[in-house]
């Protein structure tokens, strides 16, 4: 770090090699670690309850507190060992805070798992002389081990992310460099500590230092299960599209019901509007541009609401885009964009919209199509409109305020809207039938289904759409 910091924390997890990573930074001059301060059942190490003059309930209550406390207990630089299981108040508190340099354990995710489920089966967590270590074996359960491996993936991505965003580093070391005295070293250095090392004897011993093969009952059913998995992520979709905000000021609220929806644009938005206002008893009584505040105040004045938002086909949405922003030769069409598209992507585009047939419709909504691939890929100078973005990026989005309690689709609005209607007491209007569906099946194509399908790969595969079907 560029400055000395002013508390230092290990971000691992249980059966990790904390304690070993602990002992050994303690060797040196200017440097203690505390062990699991906030540990949920004690504090620093087992069976220890009062610590730094404070409890083990006023730390729950106040807990960086015992931080300070820490700090003010020593002239040496403390710290402490933190793990996903902790206090999340002290992780937010340590990402965030510049002074407080960061040291992130990792190991080997099957070592790991299966050290932990030894350990529970023994109820031996640490071992400090070779007569005493107990002997147990581990079986492999692939969905459990399937759910520890996510905890621990998000675990590491929430402190990666954090990092990220903060413009902050941490000193990263494995399980298996812990012998590697020049890492020990190194990360001391990271700390401000001098090389200086005080006469301590280092108590705690390998555990179980033979193979995994004779250590899980199920090895080859293990084997097999793990040979199935995809470490290297080889069948994600790529993802090169901007993240969204929430577009709160766009959310529409009725005045006379608890009702808010959360539009994704040009999927299926201004029939839902219109329904909205036919609930309201006109579009003008609707409650629109909000602030996130407001919104939050609404939130609680209501208590008990409904908030959704409605997916369209990828074929049927992307179409409205077209018909909407592209094609037009006026606002609220994207000019600026239109002259581009026939510049450099040749797009051919009519002078006046009679002039455009199905078959000329066709091609140019095609081309359209194979554009967008390229910009939501990232390899166009173009924006990525709300229009066409994702629909999975304009959710993802959404949540990043709330959640909508309710995703439909436009296919099924008809009955997902009288249901959610039902849900908070009123009469559900009759929803207007879609005004493009008729154009669309006059151009559709299996060309313009697999178009679709290359540009919105994450919204096929998260929603489950199939091809297009008219009506």
């Amino acid at each position: 770090m560029a400055r000395k910091p002013e508390c230092f924390v290990i971000l691992a997890d249980m059966r990790t090699g904390s304690n070993a990573l602990e002992e050994k930074l303690n060797a040196y001059e200017g440097i203690v670690s505390h062990g699991e301060l906030f540990n949920p059942h004690f504090m620093g190490k087992p069976n220890c309850t009062e610590l730094f003059g404070t409890t083990l309930k006023a730390r729950d209550q106040n807990p960086l507190d015992l931080i300070d406390r820490m700090r003010g207990a020593t002239k040496d630089l403390s710290g402490f060992r933190l793990f996903s299981d902790h206090d999340a108040r002290v992780l937010d508190h340590c990402l965030r805070n510049r002074k407080c340099a960061k040291i992130v354990l990792t190991r080997n995710i099957v070592e790991s798992y299966v050290s932990l489920k030894t350990a529970r089966a023994t109820g031996q967590w640490w071992v400090g002389d070779m007569p005493k270590a107990k002997s147990g074996k581990a079986t492999f359960h692939p969905d459990e081990f399937s759910a520890y491996t996510a905890e621990r993936t998000a675990y590491l991505d929430r402190i990666r992310r954090a990092l990220q965003e903060t413009g902050q580093t941490a000193f990263y070391i494995d399980q298996r460099d812990l012998n590697d005295e020049d890492v020990i070293a190194g990360a001391a250095r990271f700390l401000g500590a001098g090389d200086r090392r005080k006469d301590a004897k280092l108590r705690g011993k390998v555990q179980h230092p033979v193979p995994l093969s004779e250590r899980v009952t199920n090895y080859l059913d293990m084997k097999t299960a793990l040979a199935a998995r995809d470490p290297f992520d080889l069948e994600a979709l790529p993802e090169f599209e901007p993240s969204r905000g929430p577009n709160v000021p766009g959310y529409l609220i009725c005045r006379t019901a608890p009702l808010l929806y959360m539009p994704v644009k040009c999927a299926a938005d201004a029939r839902v509007r219109r329904w909205m206002a036919a609930v309201d008893g006109g579009e003008d009584k609707l409650i629109t541009g909000q602030t996130q505040k407001q919104l939050r105040q609404w939130k609680r004045k209501q208590g008990r609401h409904a908030s959704f938002t409605v997916v369209s086909h990828p074929v049927a949405r992307a179409h409205r885009a077209f018909c909407q922003f592209i094609l037009p030769k006026e606002p609220p069409a994207f000019l600026g964009i239109r002259d581009v598209l026939i510049r450099n992507y040749d797009l051919v585009l009519p002078d006046e919209e009679s002039e455009f047939d199905n078959d000329a419709h066709a091609a140019a909504f095609l081309g359209f199509l194979r554009f967008l691939k390229g910009n939501l890929g990232g390899q166009t100078s173009i924006r990525v409109d709300s229009a066409w973005a994702s629909q999975v990026a304009v959710v993802q989005g959404i949540a990043g305020f709330a959640a909508p309690e309710a995703i439909l689709h436009e296919a099924e609005l008809p009955e997902e809207l009288g249901h959610l209607a039902r849900r908070i007491g009123i009469i559900a209007p009759d929803l207007d039938p879609p005004d493009d569906a008729p154009v669309l099946a006059e151009i559709y194509s299996d060309d313009i289904e697999a178009a679709a399908r290359a540009a919105y790969q994450r919204d096929y595969m998260m929603f489950g759409f199939g091809a297009w079907r008219s009506g």
